[in-house]
């Protein structure tokens, strides 16, 4: 007796043409959420790197203006301070000399300028900035949020009067908020990365 041998069937064309479909479909979804993930996971690395930047400058910021002085020509030890731009006083590169340190925001970017004192009687200090560098990118802060807050030596008792109403009387300043809201890209979630420290400025305890 001759045995049968089994009946192998293939694919149809149709059923061919369905399956590379479900194929494609899965390959398709796959690259969709490979593509995404990668995005995100790109966008949170550039965030954090923003993020930690900013939060160097204003580490950086907060340890320059607790060193505020009196201005090799006299001058008290802050020039000018307003929400986004403060000129002060400080022997910034420890060289004995007093240089003026401009900290400013402009467009999204913390830059400080430092001018050095010219030599005379009396001494001077340039109208502009000698030297400019960045200090923070990414920087969102809008009208209403300034980067830099004002307070006398009443603060944290005297909250009516504090911060202080700028431009400020100089002479009222004792301490010194700074707030950078660091956002890569205002268009996506999460809004921004609030970074922000208060400085003690320890030689005006004389004034």
């Amino acid at each position: 007796m001759t045995q049968r041998k089994p009946t192998v069937r293939g694919m149809s064309f149709i059923e061919m043409i369905v399956a590379l479909f479900i194929l494609t479909i899965g390959m398709a979804g796959f690259s969709m959420l490979y593509i995404n993930s990668w995005n995100s996971n790109k966008f949170i690395i550039e965030t954090g790197n923003a993020a930690s930047i900013a939060s160097r400058g204003v580490s950086r910021t907060v340890a320059e203006l607790r060193k505020v002085r009196q201005a090799d020509n006299g001058d008290y030890p802050i020039e000018s301070g307003d929400d986004f731009d403060i000129k002060v006083y400080i022997d910034i590169d420890g060289d004995g000399a007093t240089e003026r340190v401009h900290y400013y925001l402009q467009g999204t970017s913390l830059y400080e300028g430092v001018s050095e004192p010219i030599p005379g009687l009396p001494v001077t200090y340039p109208v502009g900035d000698d030297t400019v560098k960045v200090l923070a990118n990414s920087i969102i802060n809008s009208s209403t949020d300034p980067v830099f807050s004002y307070y006398n030596n009443d603060y944290p008792s005297d909250t009516v009067n504090n911060p202080l109403a700028t431009p400020v009387n100089v002479a009222d300043v004792r301490m010194i908020k700074i707030r950078l809201m660091v956002n890569i890209d205002p268009n996506r979630a999460p809004n921004f990365i609030n970074v922000e420290s208060f400085v003690q400025l320890r030689n005006l305890t004389n004034y």
